[in-house]
């Protein structure tokens, strides 16, 4: 097996190829950047596609799920442009076997860092996060989250959930009495949409990894919530 096609099975599957990026489903438990003598997965990505690329946005190791790359530099900065200024609608999928404060809403506050590696949530308005989540019951004590966070900070999404009550399955750094129970950390980039040079783009990717995602209790309500961005998010945040 050659090792272009090593790296596509232990790093990533492509989703789509554009013009300007491609999409890849990175998998659990990769680096982002080349750590330790092993490459990442922007790494990986180049030497299957056979050529330079961009990041524009990032996710977590232990997050798997759609990631864009850009072909260009000037394709990198344009669509960096798009997710700072919030024009990327993002939505994750969590899983977490403690029930939420509140069944849905919306989590704001300053990102602040704590101890090791960890952030924690505030009340001030320094480094503001703002996420916003729907949760369903997926039997068994287990809660599906579909997140939409309208802020791209650091950890925003695991330090979110833990403070509504609900830290993520498997999530070594916020949810460490039990991390070890599970498979993975049960975080999945889901769905992204925008607008980028007059062109609407939409993708998807179901979670193909760890035994809770791939659950048939998981994969109905994924079947059954359909599009993401039709579900009735708060118009004012």
């Amino acid at each position: 097996m050659s090792e272009l096609i090593e790296a596509n099975n232990a790093y990533f599957s492509v989703v789509s190829e554009e013009q300007d990026f491609v999409v890849i489903n990175k998998h659990p438990g990769i680096n982002f950047h080349s750590e330790d003598g092993e490459f990442g997965v922007v790494v990986a990505a180049e030497k299957h596609f056979n050529q330079k690329l961009f990041s524009v946005h990032r996710l977590d190791k232990m997050t798997s799920g759609l990631l864009l790359l850009a072909k260009s530099s000037q394709a990198a900065h344009d669509l960096s442009e798009l997710f700072k200024t919030q024009q990327v609608q993002k939505y994750y999928l969590a899983i977490s076997d403690k029930k939420p404060k509140k069944s849905q809403g919306l989590i704001k506050g300053g990102m602040e860092k704590s101890r090791r590696s960890m952030w924690r949530l505030t009340r001030n308005t320094d480094n503001l996060a703002i996420t916003q989540f729907f949760s369903y019951a997926l039997g068994e004590g287990k809660r599906l989250f579909v997140v939409k966070p309208k802020t791209g900070k650091t950890h925003q999404i695991r330090v979110a959930l833990k403070s509504v009550g609900s830290a993520i399955c498997g999530d070594p750094i916020y949810a460490t009495e039990n991390a070890f129970q599970f498979d993975r950390g049960y975080l999945h980039a889901y769905q992204i949409q925008f607008i980028f040079r007059e062109q609407a783009f939409r993708f998807n990717a179901v979670p193909d990894n760890g035994d809770l995602f791939v659950s048939e209790a998981c994969q109905s309500k994924l079947v059954e919530l359909g599009d993401c961005d039709l579900l009735k998010w708060p118009k004012k945040v």
